[in-house]
């Protein structure tokens, strides 16, 4: 059967089949609809789709760097192609300024405590007791009679060492310029071996600079087998310039604690006078 046609004619029949035009689109949605719609799908499909609508363009290498941003070109100035070496060297200088910085940084914070002990120790700082003198300065000494110092001792154990320790007289009577000698006593009450160690201090800080040891237990790890007891003697003097100070004018009392502590790898002991 053949189709019939008319200008006029919305509809059509073609060998029995009813046919209408479509309208044709009207906006840019419906467009890109019709070229992109299905069946037109991956690239080949988009490819067309924008040729149809004008808007495809050939990739262009040239185009594309021309898009980018220019790059800086080096200065052909004698001038300025030497300040900026001058700069680069500069922040290279920089840059090993402070990484040796860092690294000594880090170095000191390793070295900080055993040098503010030694520091202590030297000076009496935070009633540190003060490192002994040679044998002749304590020979020579003057002992100053007329001032007469009382000087008590204490005994503290830390937490985890469980160990019996206390001072064996809770008093003594000295004067600036004479050695004194006192005794501790320590017992490891349990059925293991146990090691520890102790730090000091002076009480008032002010005094621990004239407070000189010449034999003493402290820092030094102490062995104790089970049920062991021991005793521990310390062997110091007041430095006669005590006498001389204006700031001990009224100090007449001393203290002088001993703290133990098990001794543990790892384990970092209190800095003296603060702990």
């Amino acid at each position: 059967m053949g189709g019939l046609w008319r200008p006029g004619w919305r509809c059509a029949a073609f060998c029995g089949w009813r046919w209408s035009p479509l309208a044709p689109p009207t906006s840019v949605a419906q467009r890109v609809g019709l070229c992109l719609g299905p069946g037109r799908s991956g690239t080949g499909g988009a490819e067309k789709g924008l040729r149809r609508l004008g808007t495809w363009r050939r990739p262009s290498l040239a185009r594309d760097l021309a898009l980018q941003p220019p790059r800086r070109r080096k200065s052909t100035n004698p001038y300025v192609r030497a300040q900026q070496e001058e700069w680069r060297r500069r922040n290279k200088t920089v840059l090993t300024y402070v990484a040796a910085a860092a690294v000594g940084m880090l170095g000191a914070s390793y070295a900080a405590v055993p040098l503010y002990r030694l520091y202590c120790q030297t000076t009496g700082l935070g009633g540190s007791v003060a490192a002994g003198h040679g044998s002749d300065q304590v020979e020579n000494m003057v002992p100053v009679k007329d001032r007469i110092i009382k000087v008590t001792f204490n005994a503290d154990v830390h937490a985890s060492l469980q160990w019996n320790f206390r001072p064996q007289q809770t008093e003594i009577y000295v004067v600036p310029g004479e050695t004194a000698l006192a005794f501790y006593k320590a017992k490891n009450p349990t059925d293991k071996p146990v090691i520890g160690i102790s730090t000091y201090n002076v009480v008032p800080f002010e005094a621990g600079q004239y407070f000189n040891k010449i034999q003493c237990f402290c820092f030094e790890e102490q062995r104790l087998n089970p049920q062991e007891e021991v005793d521990m003697p310390v062997f110091f003097y007041i430095d006669p310039e005590f006498a001389e100070d204006p700031r001990m004018a009224n100090v007449d009392l001393i203290t002088l604690s001993y703290t133990f502590f098990e001794a543990k790898e790892g384990h970092k002991l209190p800095i003296p006078g603060y702990n």
